[in-house]
């Protein structure tokens, strides 16, 4: 099975995004920064905005348009009702991260065995995944820059600017850009440079670093346009938006320069190797090639620093990171692969044993979750559990065997297929822990009668329902709706504490929609997922 995955390894790499999460990705709620996304995008194919983006009816300039575009074609195909379909565009480009990052790892002179195995890592890195559905559109902006940094890495190795790599490496770039703003330029070419010039040393003279630099500003340029075009079709909207967004830099989600520093944690099952795998005097008499695992450690060490100078803090901001890091323990991996059967100090082997040893004990002992789960598993969720629970064991069964055996190729190809399982056959059974209380605010499309909310709504609400839901609240007071009879949305305030509202509409009581799919008395929990629903009729 090895060899076949090695001999197709491009393939192999989309089969394993596809696998394990292509078909069974709809099982997780959608979030709120998907949520909104997802809302502009479905009014792009209903009020045909595809410049001047919009999310529940207001401008939302926020975010550049390219993601949300590509979102919209697939939810035109296949249906904007659909969260797979909508979700499919974002794993197309994680694998995309994943194949690119083979690809490097061929240029930097790595084997076809050692850079699928980096493939794989970036592909099953913790936040690698939890980037596409906490916030979709940074999969979007990272895919297109690595897929441009391939390009200019291929430019200064060879030395000159071909006009195949020049015209890709400005569309990728224009892409990125057009995809969530300079983000990507700072965390990922910036340190993409600055590493190059130290392991390889700029050479091609001044002529060619000015053709690469003229490349630079015109993908940059390229990929400005809908910003230019915004700002001078909707220039007040867009100046109050631009406000806000960078006075956030310096004033929203402030954190201290060392939050970044447990990053390899984000790698997840990879946590422990990561940070072996930086630990540069352990690791630099240990490569196969130390003038490129040079480049990866400094990669990542320099995307670290470049994050931490900024104030605004998030975890999710980190995920770029984690691309030059699976390439860094990519190297630990190989090394593990060809020296392990000589290993004798304990110093080596025990953290080794340590890592994949925890990931053989969760795989058999998974069952175990059946008696700590709140909810009594039936039906298809009970047949689910129990196949997922034997395949699970045998994969652990012989991670085991082969930790004793030290074939450390094998074991790292059973992690893979611990990640693809858990994707393929164990994810949709968190469907069945939905609370008692789900209701969705989506069974009053369709009702014949308007529907406004008053102060607050969440964007999962407002996706859930179909369509806008307008608000009676300006930053001029309250809107009387001219409707005789109209429904209206709540999250804190009553309406009859409004005296406009009470004097013109009698108020009657009529359900609470909740969107929650954990239960009041858990840490999911989210109090904005909770609407109480009034019924207003004009008196």
């Amino acid at each position: 099975m090895i060899k076949l995955i090695e001999k197709y390894p491009i393939l192999s790499l989309l089969l394993f995004v596809i696998v394990m999460l292509g078909f069974t990705v709809d099982a997780i709620p959608v979030s709120i920064m998907e949520a909104r996304n997802f809302i502009s995008a479905r009014e792009i194919l209903t009020d045909n905005n595809w410049i001047l983006t919009t999310m529940n009816g207001e401008a939302r300039y926020q975010k550049p348009p390219l993601p949300t575009w590509i979102t919209a074609f697939f939810g035109l195909l296949f249906g904007i009702k659909s969260i797979l379909a909508l979700r499919w565009p974002a794993l197309l480009f994680m694998a995309f991260i994943g194949i690119t990052t083979f690809l490097l790892s061929k240029k930097l002179e790595l084997s076809k065995s050692h850079s699928l195995i980096n493939g794989f890592i970036v592909l099953s890195s913790f936040y690698v995944i939890g980037i596409i559905i906490e916030a979709p559109w940074d999969i979007y902006t990272h895919a297109f820059m690595l897929m441009a940094l391939y390009q200019l890495f291929i430019m200064f190795q060879k030395q000159k600017t071909s006009i195949v790599h020049s015209l890709l490496f400005v569309v990728f770039l224009a892409c990125s850009v057009l995809s969530k703003g300079p983000v990507s330029l700072y965390v990922l070419l910036l340190s993409f440079i600055i590493s190059y010039g130290i392991a390889y040393k700029f050479k091609g003279g001044t002529l060619h670093f000015l053709k690469l630099f003229s490349l630079l500003i015109f993908g940059i340029v390229l990929g400005g346009w809908w910003y230019f075009h915004v700002r001078v079709a909707d220039p007040e909207t867009f100046t109050a938006i631009a406000e806000r967004e960078t006075s956030n830099w310096s004033s929203y989600n402030v954190r201290p320069f060392y939050y970044y520093w447990s990053f390899f944690v984000q790698s997840g099952l990879w946590a422990l190797a990561a940070l072996v795998s930086l630990i540069y005097p352990y690791m630099k008499s240990r490569v196969i090639n130390l003038k490129a695992y040079r480049f990866s450690f400094f990669w990542t060490i320099i995307a670290v620093v470049l994050l931490s100078i900024i104030p605004e803090k998030k975890s999710r901001y980190l995920m770029p990171v984690l691309i030059p890091l699976a390439i860094n323990i990519g190297f630990y991996i190989e090394y593990l692969i060809r020296e392990f059967k000589n290993l004798k100090s304990k110093k080596e082997t025990i953290p080794v044993y340590f890592q994949f040893g925890l990931i053989g004990v969760i795989c058999i002992l998974f069952w175990v979750i059946w008696f700590f789960s709140s909810d009594i598993l039936t039906g298809m969720f009970l047949v689910r559990f129990v196949i997922t629970a034997i395949v699970l064991a045998i994969i652990g069964f012989y991670i085991f065997k082969f930790l004793k055996s030290k074939q450390i190729k094998s074991v790292f190809y059973l992690v893979i297929a611990f990640m693809t399982t858990l994707g393929l056959i164990a994810l949709p059974i968190s469907k069945s822990h939905s609370q008692v209380d789900y209701k969705p605010v989506s069974e009053l499309k369709g009702s014949g009668i308007e529907l406004y909310h008053l102060d607050y709504v969440a964007p999962e609400v407002i996706y859930n329902y179909g369509d806008k839901i307008p608000s009676i609240k300006t930053s001029e007071g309250y809107v009387i709706p001219n409707d005789k009879r109209f429904y209206l949305l709540t999250n804190k305030v009553k309406p009859d504490t409004i005296d406009a509202l009470s004097k013109v509409y009698k108020i009657e009581f009529k359900d609470t929609y909740d969107l929650n799919s954990s239960n009041k008395d858990t840490r999911g929990y989210k109090n904005r997922l909770t609407n109480t629903l009034y019924e207003l009729t004009r008196k």
